[in-house]
């Protein structure tokens, strides 16, 4: 904004010079001598071709004609400024503004330089002054206000221009970067309450305020107000948060699942929210299993969900449940989304195949991850356990003396290798050796009590 003023300026007042100048002292110029005007005009000549020093010596001989001439002290300003002489820069448009202390361009001329100087306190100053003749450079002076860290001031001139001019994409911005910092959001909370008292109908304040309960994790709150949202912009997209919440607790699932679709598919509804809907009808369909074809849809809506794996989640609350089935199917729904070689879901993953006694693919999936993993010992044991399970012993022999060389401090799994290397010789006829891992395994567990 600050450059599109000053090149609006210099084109302005190239053009309009001869106009400017005739309409500020109509009486002089009528009997002003030629060498003034032909002084005046060489001065816009030198400058458009940048030659700024022949430019200020015209105007200077303009000066000495008409000492009082805010015109030619402001085109001197200009040159002065193109030199970056600021001080004589300041100077002349001072100058000028004392002539002529109700032409707004002559303060942006000292405003221009204060913004290039970074001489803030003058440019608030002088931009304070400009506003009187045009409200609109309070943008402006909201950039200001941000440069020098005086979000308080800032974020009160934001919303009284949002409130008479409607909003902008840097104010917006602005006001985000201002609300980010904690301890001005009770601020913004009372203004956009007060906003929605006055204009029930503007859909806005309410995401706004929504938006800020979430992020202070006043949920009830944010419920409240999605709630009026609903009652007074019934289409709303966020308005459907509410009568998800409504529809869910009056056990109303086939609406409750259509405002979740809509909350799930919207562009406009915060993450957070997001899946805090879907939390709230996992929970609700682990009551009632019959809707898991719902909730099959809902994650699908997360697919490409950078921040949060919700399968994974989704099976780790299955698992946590003891429905290890269900979890075994969200594990490799994430697995096969992501990345097949993550390793925490491939653990859990195989201890659910384990609960489930699923050991064929358990057998199968730990042996793969051990080409990926060849340090890892976890994966050596759950292809041990799985081989035995399966009347494999020889291949679980193998695999469990090749992985208890990996493990380092931890005595339970090394307790669980030789008890499952104990069942691979008893399944190969050796009750010696079996007896012998027995007995190391008991010494461990021991240990670790």
């Amino acid at each position: 904004m600050k450059k599109s003023i000053l090149i609006f300026l210099f084109f302005a007042l190239l053009g309009n010079s001869v106009s400017v100048f005739s309409q500020t002292e109509p009486e002089d110029i009528a009997l002003a001598p030629d060498d003034y005007q032909d002084a005046f005009y060489e001065s816009l000549k030198q400058k458009g071709i940048e030659n700024y020093d022949k430019a200020i010596v015209s105007l200077e001989k303009c000066i000495k004609l008409k000492p009082n001439d805010a015109v030619a002290y402001f085109e001197l300003g200009k040159n002065y400024l193109a030199l970056k002489q600021y001080q004589n820069a300041n100077d002349s448009f001072e100058k000028a503004t004392q002539l002529d202390p109700k032409n707004k361009w002559y303060w942006l001329g000292i405003y221009d330089v204060s913004y290039e100087t970074k001489n803030y306190p003058l440019a608030i100053e002088t931009i304070q002054k400009i506003i009187v003749f045009d409200e609109e450079y309070k943008d402006d002076l909201i950039s200001l206000y941000m440069i020098t860290n005086q979000y308080d001031k800032a974020l009160a001139a934001i919303n009284e221009m949002n409130d008479k001019f409607g909003k902008s994409s840097d104010r917006e911005m602005y006001k985000s970067q201002i609300l980010s910092q904690g301890k001005y959001q009770n601020a913004e909370i009372s203004v956009l309450i007060d906003q929605i008292k006055k204009n029930p109908k503007e859909e806005s304040n309410y995401v706004n305020l929504i938006f800020l309960y979430s992020k202070s994790d006043q949920s009830d709150k944010a419920l409240d107000v999605a709630k009026q949202l609903a009652k007074e912009i019934p289409d709303s997209e966020w308005g459907q948060v509410s009568l998800f919440k409504t529809y869910l607790d009056a056990n109303q699932a086939d609406k409750a699942i259509k405002s979740m679709n809509v909350i799930l598919a919207s562009s406009k509804i915060d993450s957070k929210i997001k899946h805090r809907t879907l939390n709230e009808f996992l929970v609700y369909t682990n009551k009632n299993p019959q809707y898991a074809p719902a909730l099959e849809k809902a994650i699908s809506y997360f697919d490409n969900d950078k921040n949060v794996d919700v399968a994974k989640e989704i099976g780790k609350f299955y698992h946590s449940k003891g429905q290890f089935e269900n979890a075994i199917k969200y594990y490799e729904k994430d697995l096969s989304a992501n990345s097949e070689t993550d390793r925490e879901t491939n653990l859990l993953l195989l201890e659910a195949y384990t609960q489930a006694k699923q050991f064929a693919p358990m057998t199968k999936r730990a042996m793969t991850m051990i080409e990926i993993y060849p340090s890892q010992p976890q994966f050596y044991y759950y292809a041990g356990l799985g081989s035995n399970q399966l009347q494999q012993f020889k291949n679980a022999k193998t695999v469990l003396e090749m992985g208890l060389d990996y493990v380092v401090d931890d005595k339970k799994l090394e307790a669980n290798f030789n008890i499952q290397l104990g069942e691979a010789y008893n399944g190969l006829g050796d009750a010696k050796k079996k007896e012998e891992y027995f007995l190391k395994a008991n010494e461990l567990l021991k240990q670790k009590k």
